[in-house]
């Protein structure tokens, strides 16, 4: 009888530790969308020569303004460098991340200030943006952005 408890409670303790297991590897594909997203946050307001922004968007990348532009990855990374996109300071908030498999839906409030060529701004949006895992890596593959009204 003693042994048939012992199997049940070693049974127990490594579904336990399987189950903790399971429900951590989310939450860790979770911490790395948003490290991710804090990462391109960074890049953005800190472009420098663009090398920090090449390895976080895919080739493929579709990035949509609210005023209905969209770039490709060489368009939005040449905006950042070239101060014709220039964020003084960049603050998300309410971020939500929805994953499905390899494939992240994020969505936050962007407020910015801006410096659009020279010019002072201030901007306030909401950001849908679809994040891809791609060789063990959260890059970004699509983001839209709409204005909102406070």
């Amino acid at each position: 009888m003693l042994k048939k408890w012992m199997l049940l409670c070693g049974a127990l303790v490594c579904a336990m530790a399987f189950a903790q297991g399971a429900a951590a590897a989310p939450m860790d594909d979770q911490q790395a969308v948003a490290n991710a997203v804090e990462t391109l946050r960074a890049a953005m307001n800190h472009p420098g020569d663009g090398a920090a922004l090449k390895p976080l968007v895919m080739n493929e990348l579709s990035y949509g303004h609210s005023n209905g532009k969209v770039q490709n990855k060489a368009e939005f990374i040449a905006a950042l460098v070239s101060g014709e996109s220039d964020f003084v300071s960049i603050a998300l908030s309410d971020q939500s991340i929805k994953i499905v498999q390899d494939t992240a839906v994020v969505r936050h409030t962007f407020v910015a200030v801006t410096n659009d060529s020279g010019k002072p701004g201030n901007v306030s949006l909401k950001i849908l943006m679809v994040w891809k895992k791609h060789n063990g890596h959260w890059r970004l593959l699509a983001r839209q952005a709409v204005k909102f009204s406070v």
